[in-house]
C-alpha cells in the first residue's frame, strides 16, 4: 500500500485519463499497489494531523480550531518573529519566506499547511499575531502590512510531509507494519 497526502485525482482536474495519468495508474496497478490518499481529513486532524503537530513542534498550543481545518493558540513562550522563523528552519530543514509585520512578540499563532495564504485575513481578525501556511497568495505581503500579522510561508511540501508519517507510524505500531518514508523533496 501507498499511503500519500495528496492523491491523483483532485476536484479541479479534468476527469480524463491522460499520458500521465495512465503512467501513474499503471505502476501502481503493474505492481499490485493499492493508493490511499487522506488529504483534508489528514491536515485537520487534532492528533496526527499536519496543522496540530506542526502547531506543537514549534511551541503553539494547538487548542483553538482555526478556519474549520487548522489549529491555532498560544505560544509556550512567546518569541520575536526572528525567534519563530529559527524554529521553522530548524523544524522543517528549509527557509521560509516572511513577510514580518506583526507585533514585537509573537504570543498567538495560526497554522495551516499547504496552500491556505487566503485564510491570512481571517488570522489577523481573530487576533493571532503571526499566521503560518505553505504558500503565499499574491496579496499577503500587503496584507500582512496593512493587517499588521506576520505571514509565514514555509514551502508547501515542507509543511506537509509530518502528519503522514505520524499516522503511517501509528497505523504500523497497531498493525505491526513495516514502513518507510519516501522523501520526494520539491521547493514549493
Amino acid at each position: 500500500m501507498l499511503l500519500v497526502h495528496h492523491g491523483l485525482l483532485w476536484d479541479r482536474d479534468p476527469r480524463v485519463i491522460d499520458d500521465a495519468a495512465r503512467r501513474r495508474l499503471e505502476a501502481l496497478f503493474d505492481a499490485g499497489i493499492t493508493l490511499a490518499a487522506y488529504h483534508l481529513a489528514l491536515d485537520a486532524h487534532p492528533e496526527v494531523g499536519n496543522n496540530a503537530l506542526l502547531a506543537r513542534e514549534l511551541g503553539i498550543e494547538p487548542d483553538e480550531a482555526f478556519a474549520g481545518i487548522g489549529f491555532g493558540g498560544p505560544l509556550g513562550e512567546p518569541a520575536t518573529i526572528e525567534e519563530f522563523t529559527a524554529r521553522v528552519r530548524e523544524a522543517l530543514g528549509s527557509e521560509p519566506l516572511v513577510f514580518a509585520h506583526g507585533p514585537t512578540r509573537i504570543e498567538r499563532a495560526a497554522v495551516i499547511t499547504g496552500g491556505a495564504g487566503r485564510y491570512l485575513s481571517d488570522a489577523a481578525r481573530e487576533g493571532y499575531d503571526l499566521f503560518l501556511t505553505g504558500e503565499p497568495q499574491e496579496p499577503s505581503l500587503h496584507l500582512a502590512r496593512e493587517l499588521g500579522i506576520h505571514f509565514v510561508a514555509a514551502g508547501h511540501y515542507a509543511t506537509e510531509r509530518i502528519g503522514i508519517q505520524a499516522l503511517t507510524e501509528r497505523l504500523a505500531g497497531q498493525f505491526d507494519l513495516d514502513w518507510e518514508f519516501i522523501d520526494l523533496p520539491n521547493p514549493v
